[in-house]
């Protein structure tokens, strides 16, 4: 089977190195506005050869958007008029909702999957891909019922190549899930950076101090704007919802602290260690 990769990226360019090692690759072709992605893709072995977008569509029988979720919302309709009615499409993006919406009347919308690997990492470009990076992660078909049977079994075969495990869900849905255990760890993983880069002046000493917790808890802090303002802006009202719920917390710890009423702060932490139970 030939791809096209539209994006050879972290995302891409894992998927490239997984599905060619499990042979459902025959030929990769590699699509990026950044030319120094397709030369070092193509250093690495991800790609079999850069080329521009329509012939990249046009010759593939399956091709893949990991791109930033703006872009994916606008280069989308434009993909499907030029693929015909034996080619499938899928995305990567995180959010689900406006991208389905932006072709919902598409008369090709029946050859898209909408797909969410649930996996990332703060890297980015072709040279922080990992073949392995999806096993045993979720993989999210969105509106399933509104994609051909053959496209969808495609995808369904890919995310079993990617070793990933399926959950179907409506993109909506899958917005407001991902709002609450995916979006909300980056702007809390920003705002804590900022924090400490506000307060603590001596780089040095972040760097020194800094411990395993800290670095972990600030890991996601390192994640390009490129990528997630668009997420933000598209997953607004509900990143905005549980950005709401999660100052409210904040507010709990600060006032429990202000007027020492550490039983209520012991309250909060035990609360907060049920997730134990939930996340083992």
């Amino acid at each position: 089977m030939k791809i096209s990769i539209i994006g050879a990226g972290l995302i891409g360019g894992s998927m490239a190195l997984k599905l060619r090692e499990k042979g459902l690759a025959d030929f990769i072709y590699g699509i990026d506005n950044n030319q120094e992605h397709i030369k070092k893709a193509l250093e690495l072995h991800i790609i079999d050869a850069g080329t521009d977008l329509e012939y990249g569509i046009k010759n593939a029988d399956f091709i893949i958007l990991a791109i930033p979720v703006d872009a994916a919302r606008k280069l989308l309709p434009t993909v499907l008029d030029l693929i015909s009615d034996h080619q499938t499409v899928m995305d990567a993006g995180s959010t689900k909702a406006g991208i389905v919406k932006a072709v919902k009347d598409h008369p090709k919308r029946s050859r898209f999957v909408a797909f969410h690997p649930m996996w990332g990492t703060e890297n980015s470009g072709p040279a922080s891909a990992i073949s392995d990076s999806f096993s045993g992660k979720a993989g999210v078909i969105c509106n399933k019922e509104e994609s051909a049977p053959d496209a969808l079994q495609l995808v369904e075969k890919v995310a079993e190549s990617l070793d990933m495990h399926l959950i179907y869900m409506d993109a909506e849905d899958h917005d407001i899930h991902t709002a609450y255990i995916s979006h909300i760890s980056h702007i809390t993983s920003y705002a804590l950076a900022n924090t400490v880069l506000e307060k603590e002046r001596e780089e040095e000493t972040i760097f020194q101090l800094a411990s395993s917790g800290f670095s972990s808890t600030v890991r996601l802090a390192k994640s390009h704007p490129e990528m997630w303002v668009p997420i933000f802006k598209q997953n607004k009202e509900n990143v905005l919802d549980v950005l709401n719920e999660h100052i409210t917390q904040l507010r709990k710890f600060k006032a429990a602290l202000e007027k020492e009423n550490y039983e209520y702060l012991e309250e909060l932490i035990s609360n907060a260690n049920r997730i134990r139970g939930i996340l083992r």
